[in-house]
């Protein structure tokens, strides 16, 4: 456990600098949090876009003061709040520090650094909940084909399991987490906006529920307003915090479609996708990824997102086959002389062993085996194909 001066620096940086900021949490690895917020305040040689960014902030009040009514906040709403050190702490989100996008101009896209700290309500401890699970994300406007999906997939790995980790949206997140809940499993919510205000307010029932039996998470303090370009800053953690991501819709251009990128960037984690119909537009992102990005996986089921990862040797999934039919199961020989029988005629050992190109001896081997499972009549000397069966209608 840390101490409360890095706990409320840390929360002070957060609402300063916001969330995955690249230099805020780069000198706050090599200084800690309090002297990071420190120099952010008062050191001229600070990083002069870092300080203008807490400028703009401080007008709104001292930052120490703020994250103390944060906290005051989140207690009186039954939140709690992790810092790295703590028990519940998810180690593997860490893995966000390899990510290297500096080059990138977009600020969203280059400043994915680890989180400083997340706040949680719900009665699980998080990193127990988060080592098993998957998180399964797709589009707002779902079909009925994505919401199926998502059910099925939700609810089989929540039977299994598996924690169930979306965002909480409507459509493919929403459907993730509900048939999660229906199966008595666990269920996170990734929020992008203060832990109190969960977005959106359609689903305010849905977060309650959440709320009761899993875990709502974010990485904004109570009261914080769902902002746009937060969700896209949410999503590198929803990818971090998981063992795979898998999007079972998303159009061209798609929040999900950016969290599965980050899957793609990170050690370790398995980046899926569920194709749809050919024509669909809601698929056109899933099939893109499938398409163009090398490494992602095809994934139909929860046995399949299973078996990518799953620890090796337990979560195989089945492969899929036909009806076994019974002479499925004969030798190569036996099942090329059953080809070669002319139908509703007799044949004479000779004559099968010509038109299926098999030597004399092994077809009368054969043919007795035949004989013996039922499947040819031996006439004495001469042979004939027994009618198959016949399966009554149901």
């Amino acid at each position: 456990m840390t101490g409360r001066a890095d706990r409320l620096a840390r929360v002070a940086l957060n609402w300063l600098l916001e969330p995955g900021h690249l230099i805020g949490w780069e000198m706050v690895h090599a200084y800690g949090a309090p002297e990071a917020l420190w120099r952010i305040l008062n050191d001229p040689a600070c990083h002069s876009a870092t300080r203008n960014t807490a400028a703009a902030r401080l007008r709104a009040g001292d930052p120490l003061q703020t994250a103390e009514g944060f906290l005051t906040r989140a207690e009186q709403v039954g939140a709690r709040l992790l810092v790295p050190g703590d028990e519940e702490w998810p180690e593997q989100v860490a893995d966000l520090r390899t990510i290297d996008l500096r080059s990138d101009r977009e600020r969203v896209d280059r400043d994915t650094r680890p989180p400083l700290c997340l706040w949680a309500r719900g009665p699980l401890p998080l990193a127990a909940s988060l080592a098993r699970s998957v998180a399964v994300v797709g589009a707002r406007a779902a079909t009925e084909y994505g919401d199926r999906i998502a059910s099925e997939i939700g609810f089989d790995l929540a039977s299994q399991g598996w924690t169930v980790v979306s965002g909480g949206a409507f459509g493919v997140d929403g459907a993730a987490h509900r048939s999660a809940l229906r199966a008595g499993g666990v269920t996170i919510a990734v929020l992008a906006c203060g832990i109190d205000r969960p977005y959106p307010s359609g689903n305010t029932a849905l977060f309650e529920r959440i709320s009761e039996t899993g875990l709502l998470l974010s990485e904004w303090a109570p009261g914080e307003p769902p902002l746009r370009h937060r969700f896209l800053v949410r999503n590198r953690l929803i990818a971090a915090a998981t063992r795979g991501t898998v999007v079972v819709e998303a159009a061209a251009r798609s929040g999900a479609i950016q969290t599965l990128g980050r899957a793609h960037a990170l050690p370790g984690r398995t980046a899926m996708a569920v194709p749809g119909p050919v024509g669909s537009l809601m698929s056109v992102g899933c099939h893109d990824a499938l398409r163009n990005q090398p490494g992602t996986r095809l994934v139909t089921s929860a046995a399949d997102i299973l078996e990518e990862v799953g620890s090796i040797g337990d979560d195989l999934a089945p492969r899929p086959r036909g009806t076994v039919q019974d002479r499925d199961r004969l030798d190569e020989d036996s099942a090329r002389l059953l080809d070669a029988f002319p139908h509703g005629r007799e044949i004479t050992a000779d004559q099968l062993s010509a038109r299926a190109g098999i030597d004399p001896r092994t077809t009368l081997r054969r043919l007795a085996l035949l004989v013996e499972l039922g499947f040819v009549v031996d006439h004495g000397g001469s042979y004939v194909l027994v009618p198959p069966r016949r399966v009554p209608p149901s």
